[in-house]
């Protein structure tokens, strides 16, 4: 049982989710903390109130549909989603993106629905106006797909066109060819103006040209040998810079480090990678369970947003911030590693929110719930001066 290990927080707060402690994303608005469930424990979504941010209170609980998980959230625009994805079954369950009315934030009310059939929907990308964008599984395909959706009339969702990597239209007759494999497939995107930066899985990081939204296009595709498992591709505004995660997948470590990756885009056509952000030190390998980056705070409107501070989730490691002020020399400014929660070998940080006033939401996998930090001086200091 490893104790906390922490440099550059201090821990506010923490909830277990009343027991059911498999956080997956989280995002505030206000005293709200919408809180994603991962899908063993059953539920599908909480609501706590944060008006005391040293005790966070549920006040709401829904269970996920059988067979199928909603661990993802996304709040903008007075409207919540959340993604509803088959889950260790293959049905029957609703399969798609529920949209939310925000009018009463304790109490959000199901107004729209869209249905992507197939496998459903893995992630979501909401910063608010018309369009959301989305990774899903539509039937006909090998793996996850990326979608456009209109959603200026939640009640009435509609798809604008869809992305995928050619090969994966198994129903149209496409068939993958080397490099690519059959676990090549969508995560997500992140969206500049008119370009998105998405993680391929195993495929590595591919910009597209969505200036027309009905028809995406490839620009570049940049891949890696050692990682793969592609997450997040988070650009640096002005900076022609894209920080990319790998997710780890696996328990401990095979040898092949699933880490941070510091992309230069000022030629889109022909990205490389400038850099990598340090692996954590430490006997990660043997704690058990997942040992690998993860997540980023993607510097959503209204949160946190730094060019320069990347707050990044790294499962056993806990949560790593890296300043890559200098992008060929990234350097990690601070850490933090809660004491192993009950009933499991180790940490599994997941998913981290930093909020505009600095304060931190993470969540555990497992059983650990969501936590809630606030940085000590030095590193508020430093987020201050690093702002965007």
């Amino acid at each position: 049982m490893h104790s906390e290990d922490i440099s550059g927080f201090r821990l506010v707060g923490h909830s277990d989710l009343n027991g059911h402690g498999d956080g997956m994303q989280v995002m505030p608005l206000g005293d709200v903390l919408y809180v994603a469930h991962f899908g063993p424990s059953g539920k599908g979504t909480s609501i706590l109130d944060i008006s005391d941010p040293t005790e966070p209170v549920v006040v709401r609980q829904w269970d996920a549909p059988a067979g199928s998980h909603t661990h993802k959230v996304q709040v903008a625009d007075g409207l919540l989603m959340v993604n509803h994805e088959l889950f260790r079954s293959v049905g029957p369950a609703p399969v798609g993106m529920a949209i939310y009315d925000l009018d009463d934030p304790w109490d959000p009310k199901r107004v729209g629905f869209f249905d992507t059939g197939g496998h459903g929907v893995h992630r979501i990308v909401f910063e608010g106006g018309d369009l959301a964008y989305i990774s899903a599984t539509p039937d006909g395909y090998t793996g996850r797909i990326w979608m456009i959706v209109d959603v200026s009339d939640p009640t009435r969702p509609t798809e604008v066109g869809r992305w995928w990597w050619p090969g994966m239209w198994e129903a149209g007759g496409e068939t993958l060819e080397p490099p690519a494999e059959k676990e090549w497939l969508v995560h997500h995107a992140m969206v500049h103006g008119d370009r998105a930066y998405l993680g391929l899985w195993n495929g590595g990081m591919v910009v597209i040209d969505i200036s027309d939204p009905s028809a995406p296009k490839t620009v570049s595709r940049l891949g890696w040998e050692e990682g793969g498992h592609t997450h997040t591709c988070l650009p640096l505004l002005g900076r022609d810079l894209v920080v990319v995660t790998d997710e780890a997948t696996t328990d401990g470590c095979d040898g092949d480090r699933h880490m941070v990756r510091i992309v230069d885009i000022s030629d889109e056509t022909a990205p490389f990678v400038r850099s990598i952000c340090p692996v954590p030190d430490g006997d990660f390998c043997e704690r058990g369970l997942r040992f690998g980056a993860h997540c980023l705070h993607e510097n959503r409107p209204d949160s946190y947003r730094s060019q320069e501070l990347m707050f990044v989730t790294y499962f056993n490691a806990g949560l790593r911030v890296y300043d890559v002020t200098d992008a060929d020399h990234p350097v990690e400014v601070a850490h933090w590693i809660p004491e192993c929660p009950p009933n499991q070998q180790a940490a599994q940080i997941n998913d981290v929110f930093v909020s505009d006033n600095s304060t931190v939401y993470a969540t555990d996998r497992v059983n650990g719930g969501v936590y809630i930090l606030e940085p000590d001086a030095a590193l508020s200091a430093r987020m201050t001066r690093a702002a965007s």
